[in-house]
Parts: C-alpha cells; structure tokens; sequence
C-alpha cells in the first residue's frame, strides 16, 4: 500500500508543472500533517515489515540447525524459539512503528513540503481520501492472486523442470544425493506445455 502510495505521489510530481515552493508555511505543514496521517496505516506496516524482514537471514538459520536437533527434542525447540521469535516481533514491532511516525514529519514531511506547493498537496489529499483510491487498493489483492494463480497454472511444469535440475546441480557440486523424488513434476508422461 505504501509502495502504491508513493507511486500515486510519483504520478502526482510528475504531471503537474508548476514548481514546488521552496518555502513552508503554517498551511503546507498542515496539509504534509494530514497525509501523513492519512498514511500512518502504511508507515505503521512498512516498519512491521521492516521488522520481519531482519527476521529472515536468522530463521533460515534457524531452520537449518533444528534439523540437527535429536527428533525427541525438535517439538520442544521449535515451540520454544516460536515463542523467542514472537516475544521479539511483540517487542520490536512498536518501538520501529513508534520511532518511523515519529520521525515521518522530519523525512516524508520534509521531502513533500520541499517538493509540493500547497495545491498539489490538497490534490495528493484528494487523491489519498477518494473512493475510488480505496476500491482499486482494496481490489489489489484479488487482482494480485488471480495474477499469480494464472502465471503459476501457466509456467508450474517449466519452472518445476528448472528447480529439479537446479538442485540435481548443486547436489553434483556438493557431491550428495539429489532429493528423493524433489519438487520435479510427475513423470506420468504428460508433456510441458510448449513454449510460446
């Protein structure tokens, strides 16, 4: 959503042709004040993001060294470190949310008193708080799986193919087995689809 937001702000620079005012006054910083606020939903999920996402490199750490844990013991490991790593997320989401609202006036604020005169932010608060913005981001994500389910229906056998020999290689350089049966497609002699 923040991402689509700073595309609509984009598109907003863009087409207009008059120059920002390099000067703030009490009117533009009200105005930068009530996007933000109308923004404060997509600053609180960039920094959720932001905090998941330093979660990464560790969890695929993580998963590769549970698998060493005796089987008896793995159930209560794993419990425990879901419980780590929940505590951590409950912990660090609100300080990062807390701090990104709190400097958001001193950064995005800043850029779009900088870059916007006074009547293209009204715009940009016009566009933010129009109906039709929301019914479009709120179609976003029907739009995005019906996307995805068809270019996954329609590349599946050809992008199976490429993993299976994707990790047949790496096992070759690694000088291990390839995965018993991997995540190639069946061999039930139907044919990949040809290519376009």
């Amino acid at each position: 959503m923040f991402q689509k937001t700073l595309l609509i702000l984009a598109i907003a620079a863009a087409c207009t042709t008059v120059h920002a005012q390099q000067t703030s006054t009490p009117a533009k910083k009200e105005l930068v004040a009530r996007i933000l606020k109308i923004q404060q939903p997509a600053i609180d999920t960039m920094a959720q993001g932001l905090v998941q996402q330093s979660l990464g490199p560790l969890l695929e750490q993580v998963d590769n060294a549970v698998r060493r844990v005796p089987a008896e013991k793995r159930d209560a490991v794993t419990k425990g470190i879901q419980a780590d790593i929940r505590k951590y997320v409950d912990e660090t989401v609100p300080l990062v949310r807390d701090r990104a609202n709190k400097v958001a006036p001193t950064t995005a604020g800043a850029i779009l008193e900088e870059k916007f005169t006074e009547d293209e932010l009204k715009q940009v608060i016009t566009l933010l708080e129009s109906p039709v913005l929301t019914k479009f981001q709120a179609a976003g994500a029907d739009i995005q799986r019906a996307l995805v389910q068809k270019v996954v229906a329609e590349t599946q056998p050809q992008v199976e193919q490429r993993f299976q020999a994707l990790e047949d290689s790496i096992a070759k350089r690694l000088g291990i087995a390839p995965p018993a049966g991997g995540n190639a497609p069946a061999a039930s002699g139907a044919r990949a689809p040809a290519k376009k």
